[in-house]
């Protein structure tokens, strides 16, 4: 096996590795004076999680999803098809496999 072939195959499994870890969708739904959200969102940013933030006093939508989902306060963190109400440290890096 030449170089070029090496270097191909360690870069494809290289690739198949980063695609095993690709990053559920998370997105975290907070409100302005919430001390909890806050603590969420640094705990994102530790850990180089990508995340959106909904902030439910401006999208009533949002707020109505969230309660459908048996949450009512904030935040509330949705990761994948997963709700977690509340900040839930071993549940959210459970789910994101991270901790």
């Amino acid at each position: 096996m030449c170089y070029n072939a090496v270097e191909k195959s360690r870069q494809e499994g290289f690739m198949s590795e980063e695609k095993k870890k690709k990053q559920k969708r998370v997105v975290l739904f907070t409100s302005p004076t919430c001390h909890w959200c806050t603590v969420a969102k640094q705990h994102f940013r530790k850990h180089n999680i990508k995340f959106r933030e909904i902030d439910i006093t401006r999208d009533q939508k949002a707020a109505k999803d969230c309660e459908n989902h048996g949450c009512r306060g904030v935040p509330v963190v949705l990761i994948g098809s997963r709700w977690i109400c509340g900040f839930d440290q071993k549940k959210i890096d459970r789910e994101l496999g991270i901790g």
